[in-house]
């Protein structure tokens, strides 16, 4: 049996909450298209209160920012880098160009090209979100991305200098320090200083998130992202304060981050309660966790690990935490996550931040259908063909020339008739089918 001793916010509260969001996004996009530079600065001030001559550092804003930061941090972030680049890296040569003979004479194959132009966004309105830099710009990178514009706002009324030293050594060729909705429309509409992107990545508020859908199409994206969602699976292997730290170590994201506990020890669920309570008392950002917790948090217990698997399947979380006796188990059976830490020794933060995995991730249910950022995202799978001889240009013509007529397209039909024509010298009738 499957129970619930604590439950989130209704979906009727969140799609109100949805609603809301849309519609501003929609009216800020409409006039960042019409009005260009002169809107983006406008809602730069509004937000941000920033509004400097050029939205876009020049080299000696960028070194200046650089010097800014102490030896031990660049070389923090020189070693969170060197993790994700080798993991990267060996994703992207895994990934083969291919060619095959399918048929005397006829090739096929394809390639992996990198898009030429990806716009990367950066949170730091709340936390300078610096991995951020390393999971976008650098694997952008990896991939062979030609142009990588990253954004990134303001912090406390300046460019954040460990968020410029990230997107600066991951190889950003633009760095803008801009944000929100105005930084992603800028890059996906283009303005008269901003070159327009063909490609959208990164995490961010629901108001990024609402935008890079509504830009979808007219640029690529990496996936649809909303509030960070953390699972943990546990049985009673583990204790209480190890996942209670493990479920306000993610609701600190924001005021509506949902976390859940799934556990088949009751006594557990409840350790974990009380545990919780204790630690938002002295948790410095418990202002925010605790609304996370309170209005999103979930603890489930289920009497099965059947159950449990069955339960984390159909909530399709961000991320999923397993401290269980057997953690390969789930490894094996579940299918639907963004990513996995398996076992008490890791844990989320060290995903978000420096194990080299990605950690921009599918929300909202999306692990259904869609992994998270990679090297693979970046690149465009495109197939090509090539016919060597005539016999086989009349051999598939005969066959491509039949198909045709019998879903009723002469023209296409005509493409087929004319290759047996020339290259396999038989005289076939305008528009019909060759015969067998």
């Amino acid at each position: 049996m499957i129970r619930h001793l604590k439950s989130g916010a209704t979906q009727e509260a969140r799609v109100e909450a949805d609603r809301k969001v849309r519609e501003l996004v929609e009216s800020t996009l409409v006039d960042i298209e019409a009005r260009g530079d002169t809107a983006v600065r406008e809602l730069s001030e509004k937000f941000d209160n920033w509004s400097p001559q050029s939205f876009q550092l020049s080299q000696d804003e960028i070194e200046q920012a650089v010097s800014e930061v102490s030896a031990r941090n660049r070389e923090d972030i020189r070693f969170a880098q060197a993790q994700i680049r080798r993991f990267a890296e060996a994703q992207r040569a895994s990934m083969q160009d291919i060619e095959v003979e399918t048929r005397p004479g006829v090739v096929l194959g394809h390639k992996h090209l990198p898009v030429n132009a990806v716009g990367c966004y950066i949170p730091g309105g709340g936390y300078p979100m610096v991995a951020s830099a390393h999971m976008s710009v650098l694997t952008a990178k990896v991939a062979g991305v030609k142009r990588v514009v990253a954004a990134a706002p303001p912090y406390k009324g300046k460019p954040h200098p460990a968020i410029i030293t990230a997107m600066h050594m991951a190889g950003a060729d633009e760095i803008l320090v801009l944000g929100g909705v105005q930084a992603v429309g800028a890059m996906a509409i283009g303005t008269d200083s901003i070159s327009p992107v063909d490609m959208l990545v990164g995490p961010g508020n629901a108001f990024v998130a609402e935008a890079k859908r509504q830009l979808f199409g007219r640029v690529g994206i990496d996936l649809f992202a909303g509030p960070t969602e953390s699972l943990v699976i546990a049985d009673d292997s583990v204790d209480g304060l190890l996942c209670a730290t493990d479920l306000l170590g993610q609701a600190e994201h924001g005021t509506n981050s949902p976390c859940a506990l799934l556990t088949n020890s009751e006594s557990l669920a409840k350790d974990t309660l009380e545990k919780i309570d204790e630690l938002l008392k002295k948790l410095p950002t418990a202002d925010a966790a605790r609304q996370s917790w309170e209005n999103y948090g979930e603890v489930i217990v289920c009497d099965t690990e059947e159950e449990m698997l069955q339960v984390a399947d159909e909530m399709a979380y961000e991320h999923v935490q397993v401290m269980t006796r057997n953690p390969d188990d789930y490894l094996e059976k579940l299918t639907n996550y963004g990513a996995l830490f398996l076992g008490p020794r890791t844990n989320v933060a060290y995903g978000d931040k420096v194990i080299g995995t990605n950690h921009t991730l599918p929300t909202m249910k999306a692990a259904r259908y869609t992994g998270g950022l990679w090297v693979g995202k970046f690149l465009k799978t495109c197939t090509y063909q090539k016919v060597l001889t005539d016999e086989a240009s009349a051999e598939i013509g005969g066959y491509c020339s039949r198909l045709c007529a019998l879903e009723g397209f002469a023209g296409h039909g005509e493409q087929a008739n004319e290759r047996v024509r020339r290259y396999g010298k038989r005289d076939v009738p305008y528009a019909a089918a060759v015969d067998a």
